[in-house]
Parts: structure tokens; sequence; C-alpha cells
């Protein structure tokens, strides 16, 4: 970003006047406000580093009231990577793992063969400490596939060479699944497991509280946007209103 600000520049003074002009420049090139903004925040960073008590204002951009339904995991299109996964034991039961407790992908290593043998686990991620209730299913189905794979101690899920899965791990295996499954590979990622049990917990029992507490959320506002309805939805919403003669 800052190399496309001295391009632009084309070797004139950067001043308040000439930053300002930038951020113009951008808008009329079609960029995004959130692009337009990271841009001007690379700028202003630079700014401070230089001491040159230039600051360029970001854009007001008003806050997103209702989530893209293009990026959104349904719950039929997990129906569908199961079964797809249905030959990937290991898969099959991550998938379920994840999306039946909202965990985060980092906190896959709290799975271990001591901690399913109860019907809850601790995990500490972010400096916060909670506890995540094992659906009985899940825990018995954990137990069985930890028996057969001999997994006496440590993390289930673990790679041929006794390593915890991390990230790239279950995003590489995941996004094998997308084709077998008919499902976007855009939509296809661990959070977005973490994004439908959310939306489904909400729609039962409709307390925000509650679910930032067992998604580990230190502010209702980021579980906010988890459970936003879609455009589709919200336009549905508004014709239901009843308003119209």
């Amino acid at each position: 970003d800052l190399p496309a600000f001295a391009l632009w520049l084309d070797g004139r003074a950067v001043t308040k006047e000439s930053a300002t002009a930038w951020k113009a420049c951008l808008l009329n090139r079609d960029y995004a406000p959130r692009t337009i903004n990271s841009m001007l925040a690379a700028l202003n960073s630079f700014f401070r580093f230089m001491d040159w008590h230039i600051k360029v204002k970001f854009l007001k951009i008003q806050r997103q009231i209702f989530r893209d339904s293009a990026k959104e995991l349904t719950k039929e299109e997990y129906r569908r990577l199961l079964e797809a996964s249905k030959g990937d034991e290991q898969m099959n039961l991550l998938l379920q793992t994840i999306c039946a407790t909202g965990i985060r992908i980092s906190e896959l290593r709290y799975f271990t063969v001591e901690a399913i043998r109860s019907e809850e686990l601790t995990v500490c991620c972010k400096n916060k400490t909670r506890t995540i209730f094992l659906p009985p299913q899940l825990r018995k189905a954990l137990i069985r596939y930890a028996a057969r794979r001999n997994i006496r101690s440590g993390p289930v899920f673990v790679t041929r060479s006794g390593n915890c899965l991390d990230r790239s791990n279950v995003w590489a295996k995941m996004k094998r699944l997308c084709a077998a499954a008919n499902v976007a590979s855009h939509k296809v990622y661990p959070h977005n497991l973490r994004k439908l049990f959310a939306r489904t917990f909400y729609t039962m029992e409709k307390d925000i509280a509650l679910l930032a507490d067992i998604l580990g959320h230190g502010s209702i506002e980021t579980t906010r946007i988890y459970i936003m309805s879609t455009g589709k939805e919200h336009r549905q919403k508004i014709e239901h209103l009843n308003l119209l003669m």
C-alpha cells in the first residue's frame, strides 16, 4: 500500500493535502470501503512511525446488519460433507466434533483421551478458560474412535506421526471433500462449522449472552456477527411487517 501511494505521488511532497487527495483517488478507483480503510491504516501507521503528524480520516462504514448467504455453510451442505467423508473416519468425526461443540480449530488439542472420558472438558484460549460440554453421542463416538486407533492418552485427533492435527492439516482435508459433497470450496473451512453451530444454537435458545459464553467471545458484538440473518431472511422479515395497504 505504501509503494502504491509513493507511485501516485510521483515525487510530490507528503502533506495532509496530498494524503487526503490519495483517499479521494482510491474512492474514484471503486475500491471497497473496507479496502480503502485498510490502505489508509497502513498510511497512518507509517506517518506515526515517521512522526509527521499527518492523519487521514477513515471512511465511515455502517455496521452490517445481515450476512452474505453466499459464504454461509448450510445444514444441508454440512450433511453432504459428512456423507462424503464416510470413507475417512477421522475426518467424519472431526467435522462432527467442531460443529457439535462450536470449538475453534486451535482448541482441538484439548480433546484428549483423558478429557473425553468425562462429560465435559476445559479449554483455554485467548486468556479465557471455559467448559465445553460433550453430547453423549459424540463422547461415545470419540471413545470408540480412540480405542480403535489405540490412542490411550493425549490428543484424540493426531497425524500419522502422532502430532495433534492443526489448522493446515484440517483445512487441506476439508477442501478435498468439496467436489464429492458438491459444496463450494470457499464455504468449507473449520470456522464456518463453528458459525453453523452458533446459528443453530441461537435459533433454538435465542440467548446471545449464553452463546457468547459457550463460544468464548469477550464481546457480544462478536457473537452478533455470527448470528446475523441473511439478506433473504432480512427481506422476508420486512415483508412480514404488513405495513403496506
